[in-house]
């Protein structure tokens, strides 16, 4: 880019001028000190889609707050069904914002973009092939939970939204677990886009850096395929240059917490629970704009701008081969025999990057009068640090011919309908013998996260059981270009499971019993009847001394030995047919 073009864009930024007086906003009015409002900002969205026929206005499902969420779209030439424009093979640009409404640069850099899509299409070229669709206020609870102390040292705007929605979630933690009405319906906005590239506004905060903007993004082997090196080859290298010639130069997401980045750092792990990782499971581009909380305010929206029109550039050039390698993607993932549940960081093998931060220094802390970090902005530091950015695969699993879920679990069933998966349900009862998981070992979280307890470090077996189904039952084929996200979130060791989630957590605790009384006598009966069982209690008796002291542990044994010992108890209810 040119130094006037460069400037020209810079002032674009800056300076309203000609027609976009007649569409100011908030932040703009106030000199990039404002944010809007939820309510004003739905109703400037709303005066663009009343003036401007490219622009379309949609109510969306519910959220926790009480009020629906909206989705706004650009299309040039004024037609917004989404099915005909992937037929004209329009690529779908789809931008979240507000997620933690305390951190509102995209709410601000969003309006900006769709005020320069409407009044200067020109500018644009590749709008005719590309499609701008934005939900302009994604947690509506947090915007409407408005301060200018929740986030602290974060340097603007005046006043702005709360991380936690109306129930206190943190909705980049809820887009598998889908607690809240907010990621409900957030699902059906996305699955009904299939995006080809999303991006997920934020404010980064942690070490102190020279970098206005940094990029959070899915790691290539978790893309996989022919996507993996397509995004690190081709998509984040421009997305580098271009805000390097936009005047905002940008790095990696500093994942150095606990340490300091000049020593390096690693890729951020982003599991299904983000929404970079929800989107990789459905093959689409995922980005996290990650902008540093101690730049000024209006230094941040703008390279969120920037970034936003970089994006755009990027489809403008790569559109089609982007459109060929999502759709070939879709197809291979419907015959892929393995897919992976748990990734593990290599630290052995990393790039190196050039980091531009500052030189961290330990002055004695007026507090504690102990040691204290502090990052010396008086010394800029530039170094060729390690970037570990491969992850191994930890934990895979095949792949079944199909799942079966007895129609009791829909809790599990309505999020898998809800994400586009398809099934059928049983028109008979029957009795099939199906693989079957025993979970042998796991362990709960002590303390709460996001509304659950976690489950995790499971240990399970297979087992060949006969099952009886009913009708209504639903059988999962795994044919479909959404197998990875059917596998990563029924398979019990996933990452970001359903099991992991705790939707599963019954099974996990006995239903039935005896009195010992009672059981004595046909414990004694069983054992006679049955030699091995006999066998088998008293070769524990011999290697267990504890266990041969203990009588109630005897009897508990010949009961878990036999017949009547509760089947479903740690049976996972989710059956692999092969």
């Amino acid at each position: 880019m040119k130094k006037s073009t460069r400037l020209g864009f810079i002032l674009s930024l800056l300076l309203p001028f000609g027609l976009l007086a007649q569409y100011p906003t908030r932040f703009e009015t106030s000199n990039g000190t404002q944010t809007p409002t939820y309510e004003e900002g739905i109703a400037w969205y709303q005066r663009m889609a009343t003036d401007f026929k490219e622009i379309d206005m949609q109510v969306k499902g519910p959220t926790d707050s009480g009020f629906p969420l909206h989705l706004v779209m650009y299309s040039k030439n004024r037609k917004f069904d989404l099915a005909k424009l992937k037929a004209q093979g329009k690529a779908i640009f789809f931008i979240n914002n507000a997620i933690h409404p305390g951190e509102p640069d995209g709410v601000d850099a969003s309006m900006m973009l769709l005020r320069d899509l409407a009044l200067h299409p020109e500018r644009y070229p590749m709008l005719d092939s590309v499609v701008v669709a934005l939900i302009p206020f994604y947690n509506i609870g947090g915007a409407l939970n408005r301060s200018s102390t929740s986030r602290v040292s974060q340097n603007g705007p005046e006043a702005h939204g709360f991380r936690g929605n109306a129930r206190n979630f943190d909705l980049n933690r809820d887009f598998i677990k889908a607690d809240t009405r907010n990621a409900q319906s957030f699902i059906a906005i996305f699955q009904e886009l299939d995006p080809d590239l999303f991006i997920d506004t934020h404010v980064s905060n942690g070490a102190d850096y020279q970098y206005t903007m940094t990029f959070c993004y899915a790691q290539e082997e978790k893309l996989g395929g022919v996507l993996g090196p397509f995004h690190k080859g081709t998509f984040l290298p421009f997305l580098y240059e271009h805000m390097k010639t936009a005047g905002f130069e940008a790095t990696p997401y500093v994942n150095a917490f606990g340490q300091t980045p000049d020593k390096g750092f690693s890729q951020f792990a982003d599991w299904p629970r983000y929404s970079t990782g929800y989107a990789a499971l459905f093959h689409t581009f995922g980005m996290m704009t990650e902008t540093h909380m101690l730049k000024p305010y209006a230094q941040r929206v703008k390279s969120t701008y920037a970034l936003l029109d970089g994006v755009l550039k990027f489809l403008g050039q790569h559109r089609a081969r982007l459109l060929a390698l999502r759709k070939a993607t879709k197809e291979a993932v419907k015959t892929q025999t393995e897919f992976p549940l748990t990734w593990k960081l290599n630290r052995e093998k990393f790039s190196e990057i050039e980091f531009k931060g500052y030189e961290p220094e330990y002055p004695i802390s007026a507090i504690s009068g102990q040691k204290r970090l502090y990052y010396n902005r008086d010394k800029p530091l530039n170094k060729i640090v390690p970037f570990y950015d491969h992850y191994d695969v930890e934990l895979k699993a095949s792949k079944p011919s199909a799942y079966i879920i007895p129609q009791g679990w829909h809790n599990v069933i309505d999020r898998l309908k809800m994400n586009g998966v398809q099934m059928r349900q049983l028109t008979q009862d029957s009795t099939l013998e199906l693989e079957v998981y025993i979970i042998d070992a796991y362990k709960s979280a002590a303390n709460p996260y996001e509304g659950h307890h976690q489950n995790t470090s499971v240990d399970l077996h297979t087992e060949r059981h006969k099952i009886a189904l009913r009708k209504g039952d639903y059988f999962i084929p795994l044919n479909q270009w959404r197998n990875r996200f059917i596998v990563e979130v029924l398979e019990p060791q996933g990452v970001d499971s359903y099991f992991r989630w705790n939707f599963f957590d019954t099974i996990l605790q006995e239903k039935g019993g005896y009195s010992s009384y009672v059981f004595e006598d046909l414990a004694a009966e069983l054992l006679q009847k049955d030699p091995a069982l006999k066998q088998k209690l008293e070769d524990k008796k011999k290697a267990d001394k504890a266990f041969a002291d203990s009588a109630s542990a005897q009897l508990d044994f010949v009961y878990r030995n036999s017949i009547y010992w509760e089947k479903e108890y740690m049976r996972y209810p989710v059956y692999r047919v092969r």
